[in-house]
């Protein structure tokens, strides 16, 4: 069982991570002179039984930032409103890789009348393609989903599986991205483009006629053709994790009747 203890160290409240590593929030960091006072003692304290250092440091904290990498903290992550440092105490301990890459979800929405709807956007306007962008922080695929046609095309449309996963290096900040390519349904059918600033255009288009069309990339027509297959990768609605706190989706492909 990982140790989760909460310990007082050098007048820092700190907690024990997998890595042990200790943690300590931008709350807990006390005064800017206390701060000053005590990083080099907690240094001292935990560089013989401890293999990290983490530092949050809120955003209206940013001048401790200084002191910290003044001794040896160097930057691991931020947010919006927080920076998360961390100091090195062993060598070859395990620092866990920042996050390296960006979420998009895409969507195939066919309807009834077997027409694909597709937009075309106001910057990068050689194609027509599906419609899909970032999935947001702590939002799930098929929420993603949902979201993005709904704000690109007025359409509301429910996942139904996962047709491809992309991977693309160097994309946006110099990671990599994931582009998840989904199958879903549509509910509605009246166009009413609610991103105006991003997409210029929104179609219902006959299937059969979108395959042969120049302006169409191949690229979207291949994912077009694979999502009408009976593969894929279909939400699970079997509360395999139920026991866990935390949102999750799990995607498996459909068992054979056989």
């Amino acid at each position: 069982m990982i140790n989760t203890s909460i310990e007082f160290i050098s007048g820092f409240k700190t907690s024990l991570d997998p890595y042990n590593g200790i943690t300590i929030k931008s709350q807990d960091l006390g005064s800017f002179e206390e701060f000053q006072q005590n990083i080099e003692n907690l240094i001292d304290e935990t560089k013989s039984n401890k293999n990290l250092i983490w530092i949050y440091i809120d955003i209206r904290k940013s001048h401790f930032i200084p002191i910290a990498t003044s001794f040896g903290f160097t930057f691991h992550s931020c947010n919006i409103d927080y920076i998360l440092l961390v100091k090195v105490l062993k060598e070859n301990a395990i620092v866990p890789t920042l996050a390296n890459h960006t979420l998009g979800v895409g969507a195939v929405v066919i309807n009834s009348k077997n027409e694909i709807l597709l937009i075309k956007e106001k910057i990068r306007n050689e194609y027509y393609k599906l419609p899909g962008g970032h999935i947001d922080d702590a939002e799930m695929i098929s929420q993603a989903l949902s979201r993005e046609v709904f704000e690109e095309t007025g359409v509301v449309a429910d996942f139904k599986k996962i047709v491809s996963i992309g991977h693309f290096y160097p994309h946006q900040f110099h990671k990599s991205n994931l582009y998840v390519l989904c199958l879903a349904e549509a509910k509605s059918y009246k166009i009413d483009i609610k991103d105006k600033e991003e997409i210029s255009e929104a179609i219902w288009l006959n299937v059969d006629e979108m395959f042969k069309r120049d302006d169409i990339h191949l690229y979207t027509k291949t994912i077009v053709k694979a999502s009408m297959s009976d593969n894929g990768l279909f939400k699970s609605e079997t509360p395999i994790l139920s026991h866990l706190k935390n949102q999750f989706e799990l995607f498996f492909v459909k068992e054979s009747k056989n």
